[in-house]
């Protein structure tokens, strides 16, 4: 089975409400897809979203490494030498993981499918359903609270809560959420870089004394501040997340060795795929940290291959693949069942996609 054709196309899918963090607001998702065609007829399927303000991708940019750098790089490959393709996509330039990721994914569905097997399996078959979370958008404190409970009743039972705009703000829309969700619930808080290490310290501080129960606290400051990372977690209770700081292997190597942070947040969009998110749990598995698996703006392509990953590793302990839960619509056919909180692994070989609507060139 070799790569015949690498194409790229546009999926628009307007979101249920807006999506809001200290970063930016987007009101829908509009992403690149990409699908591989094999001389044998299989296609394959990726999706990358413009996410300029992490990872430095636009949708032009993704579509241009794809057309200009990888696609030329990969055709004629066999998709059984799954290494040496990797290599290659890693290789023919720098930056761009976004567009790596989705080419990247397309490729693992397209191995998956030549062995007949689910990724996930392939993967090493931990699991075969995995419970996400649900994002609260920053809003005004009402309307967060009115959010929060409309996902608890929906049976989301573990809250993702945006903050990092307001400052110590911030610590009575915590407060609120709680007093209204109940003790039940999981509250994860995810502040996008927003705080100051200071800041930080003295929120979460705050939070531990209201009794609040906060999971993890999330990104709490700048990605390039790791003295400040390592300054909070070496001086609160909760558990700190990296997010924005992890790209890399080699950064994942030095948050843990530098003991800034107790988990590391993968998503495939950072590491430009799951080849080497692999790395970055492999490095997990040694040290002993776990890691959660999270998402951008994305539909249920990308989000169906992290959650394969997700299935197949169990030090992949949090789940953050609310992506399909947000868009008002699921234009695709096949892949994963995402019911509620719930995402029930498909049967289907690779990734399970099985139809996508997009005009590919």
């Amino acid at each position: 089975m070799r790569i015949k054709k690498i194409q790229t196309g546009r999926i628009h899918i307007p979101l249920k409400v807006p999506f809001k963090t200290a970063l930016r607001t987007v009101e829908s998702v509009e992403d690149v897809i990409v699908r591989i065609e094999t001389d044998t007829g299989e296609e394959g399927f990726g999706e990358a979203p413009p996410t300029a303000v992490i990872t430095g991708d636009t949708l032009e940019s993704i579509e241009g490494a794809i057309k200009n750098f990888i696609g030329p790089s990969l055709t004629g490959m066999e998709i059984e030498n799954l290494d040496g393709i990797m290599k290659k996509l890693h290789g023919c330039m720098k930056g761009n993981t976004s567009a790596k990721a989705a080419v990247d994914m397309a490729v693992y569905d397209l191995y998956g499918k030549s062995l007949g097997r689910p990724l996930y399996k392939l993967l090493g078959g931990a699991r075969e359903e995995l419970t996400t979370d649900l994002t609260i958008s920053v809003n005004p404190i009402p309307q967060m609270v009115e959010d929060s409970l409309r996902a608890v009743e929906d049976g989301f039972h573990i809250l993702k809560i945006k903050v990092g705009k307001e400052g110590y703000k911030d610590v009575e829309r915590i407060r609120q959420i709680r007093q209204a969700v109940g003790p039940e619930a999981v509250i994860r808080v995810d502040a996008n870089q927003g705080w100051t290490a200071k800041e930080s310290v003295r929120m979460i501080q705050k939070m531990e004394d209201l009794d609040l129960n906060i999971d993890l606290v999330e990104q709490p400051v700048p990605a390039e501040d790791l003295e400040g990372m390592k300054f909070v977690k070496s001086r609160v209770y909760t558990r700190i997340l990296a997010d924005e700081t992890v790209f890399s292997p080699k950064q994942a190597i030095r948050v843990i060795e530098e003991q800034a942070a107790d988990m590391i947040n993968i998503k495939l969009m950072k590491t430009g795929g799951i080849y080497e998110a692999l790395k970055i749990i492999n490095i997990a598995e040694i040290y002993g940290i776990e890691c959660m698996i999270g998402c951008m703006l994305e539909s249920k392509i990308a989000v169906s291959a992290a959650a394969h990953l997700a299935a197949g590793k169990s030090i992949i302990t949090a789940v953050d693949l609310d992506g399909p839960s947000l868009c008002r619509e699921d234009p695709y056919e096949g892949g994963p069942l995402y019911e509620g909180a719930k995402i029930r692994m498909p049967k289907e070989a690779g990734i399970g996609i099985l139809k996508v609507p997009a005009a590919f060139q």
